[in-house]
């Protein structure tokens, strides 16, 4: 089965945990992932700024060395990183800001690339959002 998983939720989230479980498993099980889509808060996920406490789960961290691990098609909603600061280095450039903080493997993209993946996996799982 192929699957598209969007995350809706900041990493520190119980979603985002459960969204990262869920598409291990997929994996696990033989199941292909077309797409992850970050939207909303789920964009902090990508961010390289994220500093989480040394008693929890470092979620971002787990997203970022899974999708780097399984060479997956990780896309982050360009509207929604610009409105919450994350950024990579051409934003950062284009809007004149300091830094950028938005790292490899992450892709900034249109909610077009949601649409697109949903219309070729067989499943649309979403986690997290209000």
């Amino acid at each position: 089965m192929k699957f598209v998983i969007a995350v809706f939720s900041p990493g520190h989230a119980p979603s985002s945990r459960r969204a990262l479980l869920f598409a291990q498993a997929a994996l696990a099980g033989g199941h292909e992932i077309v797409r992850l889509f970050f939207y909303q808060d789920g964009v902090h996920s990508a961010s390289a700024n994220v500093v989480t406490p040394q008693d929890e789960n470092d979620v971002p961290a787990h997203w970022r060395e899974f999708v780097t691990a399984h060479q997956l098609d990780a896309v982050v909603c360009i509207a929604a990183a610009l409105r919450r600061g994350v950024l990579n280095d051409e934003e950062a450039n284009r809007y004149q800001r300091p830094a950028a903080n938005l790292p490899v493997p992450w892709e900034l993209s249109g909610l077009g690339q949601l649409h697109e993946a949903a219309q070729s996996a067989d499943r649309l799982v979403c986690f997290g959002g209000d």
